[in-house]
């Protein structure tokens, strides 16, 4: 089959696919349900080709995940809910009424007003949606409990925020954390009780994204470990005939050759 540049050919593909009698079984089998897992890790496929830049990675990542987004139209579309089409049509009637700068009267904002204009249309909407009668939604609405735990409290606490439940400043969050941090050393007997929240709130107040830093901290710890390998590996071993003491020098040596390489590439 020749491949196709045409979205009609995918949406009619997709049809096939889920077609009884000659569609694929695997295909058929699927919901809304099981599919939406597959969406949320395309989704950080997508994350991760743009993290490492390649590009063309990216493209057929991109691929990917429009599929999940054909996949859940043609199973509405069975069910007579909606269509791709109508996910278009209120996908282009969104961004016109959610760019009033561009499509409308107002002219000449910044970034940083373009952002405000746009929760506040999205927060009006929100609020239609729900039939409030103020035409305001409650400070925390909006925020997907489909999230990763670390992102969603990091919406939650800027929303928090947004209306004045807030730390003045990352010294009283640090604070906080220490706070918790004692808590814990008390009570450890008795379970630990997560500190993520204020951590998270520090980040939040020094404009770091938590979920970046996680990810930038996983990934030293992967290259680190990797170093531990490569050195056991010259000496004939694995980390699992190493001792932790062996291993825990070879981690500060790997942390000590990081920060010479940070150094020197700073000059």
């Amino acid at each position: 089959m020749t491949p196709s540049r045409d979205i009609a050919r995918l949406i009619e593909i997709m049809a096939a696919l889920r077609t009884p009698g000659t569609g694929c079984p695997w295909d058929l089998q699927q919901s809304f349900e099981t599919i939406a897992p597959y969406t949320i890790e395309e989704a950080y496929e997508v994350a991760d080709a743009i993290a490492r830049g390649d590009l063309g990675d990216l493209r057929d990542e991109l691929g990917d995940l429009l599929l999940q987004v054909v996949f859940h139209a043609r199973m509405a579309q069975e069910q007579g809910a909606f269509d791709f089409a109508d996910v278009v049509e209120s996908l282009t009637a969104k961004l016109v009424r959610r760019h009033p700068h561009v499509f409308g009267e107002a002219r000449g904002l910044t970034p940083k007003a373009v952002e405000g204009l746009w929760e506040r249309i999205k927060s009006a909407e929100r609020a239609e949606k729900a039939g409030s009668k103020s035409g305001e939604e409650p400070a925390l609405a909006g925020v997907p409990i489909g999230l990763p735990a670390l992102t969603r409290a990091l919406k939650l606490q800027a929303k928090a925020g947004k209306v004045g439940f807030d730390w003045n400043d990352p010294l009283a969050v640090l604070a906080k954390i220490r706070e918790e941090a004692d808590e814990i050393e008390r009570e450890l007997a008795a379970g630990d009780r997560a500190t993520a929240a204020a951590l998270v709130n520090l980040a939040r107040h020094l404009d770091a994204d938590p979920e970046a830093v996680l990810r930038a901290t996983n990934s030293k710890f992967e290259r680190r470990f990797a170093a531990i390998e490569r050195a056991l590996a010259d000496r004939g071993k694995t980390p699992q005939t190493a001792t932790l003491e062996e291993m825990d020098d070879l981690w500060n040596q790997a942390k000590a050759a990081e920060q010479a390489e940070g150094a020197d590439a700073s000059r």
